[in-house]
């Protein structure tokens, strides 16, 4: 049997609502609510809607994303009415519908959560950062905490809150100032009081909230800034770190961009995959570590500084980057004399891809010195020195240079490595 087509754009039609329900819908999203055959939508959206939608209707079985192809499969060629909170693309069910419908469907939007929480307090959008924590860790939320910045948080459940509070506590943002906002646009709606979430004692409330967090940082936290080169005491480490000035040059050569892939080889802390991380939401990395015990402290390291997104493959490289999604730029801190390592990160690496290795060692120096004989790019030495007790003087105590090696690959594509290069 011909399994059925998924159903055209022109035959779903996504529609914002609010906690206003049907009296707060426009009449073009009343006529699609209507004129359904078929309504999709989470059970209390459902209930909003009055009998004149006459359309059969299907809640969200929970987990909600996996569910949209087989659900618009299923009733192909039907009129179809996706119910969203309000905007559908902004962190709503559009996007994966969208994504299945192969274009865009027509989509009739609501004003947002977040929309109302900015009218509710007067804050305005463009200087206001949004969290998500729908369907994601709560720790992602570390990232975004910066003195002074106001927040909106969208949270999963009535439990949020309490848990928003306990991170800012955790990471040393208890002073902050919390306000959580309920059922907004609707009759039910309620804004709380500002407490800090160091006093923050409130019991769960509804489960359609939104957290407004201005940020405050507490005298005794450690500071973490927005670029990076984050204090070498914000990562739990045994010694294998890159260290602060150090990483702040190599993330320099690596030179981020929103979305791109790194792949981070001998992670060691995860220092370098966490604050290419950090630079944009977007941003993503996969550490390779041979050392379980280091790979698990990575994930924590990356839990502990807001991105717990962090994929950590524990194994030897170069056989562990088997399977590994195309990089846009790769950085080998450990493991360079490993045989066929540089070859296999050259060849993973598209055209206009970075490579950035950093040693220590005279043995990988050799490697990044042939590789800078056939490929380019720059080699440099870079040397920290810190000023320290000389007795009852102070003099610079000279860290361990570091050899770094940065290229970008260019077409037409260079022969691998040969075995006189290594």
């Amino acid at each position: 049997m011909t399994p059925a087509r998924p159903a055209t754009p022109a035959a779903v039609t996504v529609v914002g609502i609010g906690a206003d329900g049907w009296e707060g819908l426009p009449g073009a999203s009343r006529t699609a609510l209507r004129e359904a055959e078929v309504l999709i939508g989470a059970p209390r959206q459902l209930e909003l809607l009055t009998a004149e939608c006459a359309g059969e209707r299907i809640a969200w079985p929970s987990p909600l994303r996996p569910a949209v192809p087989a659900l618009l499969t299923a009733h192909s060629g039907r009129r179809i009415a996706v119910l969203a909170s309000g905007d559908p693309m902004f962190y709503g069910i559009g996007r994966a519908v969208a994504e299945q419908a192969g274009a865009a469907p027509r989509v009739l939007p609501h004003p947002s959560s977040v929309s109302y929480a900015a009218a509710r307090l007067g804050w305005p959008q463009e200087e206001t950062e949004v969290v998500t924590l729908v369907g994601r860790p709560a720790a992602r939320l570390a990232a975004a905490l910066h003195e002074g910045r106001r927040l909106l948080v969208l949270g999963p459940d009535a439990a949020a809150p309490a848990a928003i509070a306990a991170l800012l506590r955790d990471r040393g943002f208890g002073p902050s100032r919390m306000r959580v906002l309920e059922q907004l646009g609707g009759p039910a709606e309620r804004v709380s009081a500002v407490t800090s979430a160091d006093d923050w004692r409130d019991p769960p409330g509804d489960p359609l909230n939104l957290v407004a967090v201005e940020c405050r940082r507490a005298p005794d936290a450690l500071r973490l800034g927005a670029v990076p080169g984050l204090p070498d005491e914000a990562y739990e480490h045994d010694g294998q770190l890159t260290k602060r000035h150090v990483r702040a040059a190599t993330l320099g050569a690596l030179a981020p961009g929103p979305g791109e892939l790194l792949w981070d080889i001998g992670g060691g802390s995860g220092s370098v995959a966490i604050e290419w991380m950090r630079t944009h939401p977007s941003c993503r990395a996969v550490t390779v570590e041979r050392d379980p015990r280091r790979a698990e402290r990575i994930a924590r390291n990356a839990g502990r500084l807001g991105v717990p997104g962090l994929r950590v493959v524990t194994g030897a490289a170069p056989a562990a980057l088997a399977g590994l999604p195309s990089p846009d730029a790769v950085f080998i801190g450990g493991g360079l004399t490993a045989p066929g390592l540089l070859d296999a990160c050259w060849q993973a690496l598209p055209d206009g891809g970075r490579l950035v290795a950093n040693t220590v060692t005279l043995e990988s120096e050799a490697v990044l010195a042939g590789g800078h004989r056939r490929y380019g790019g720059d080699l440099v030495r870079l040397a920290v020195a810190h000023a320290a007790p000389v007795g009852g003087f102070t003099g610079w105590r000279q860290a361990m240079p570091v050899t770094q090696w940065a290229v970008q690959k260019t077409s037409p594509k260079p022969d691998n490595l040969t075995g006189a290069d290594r």
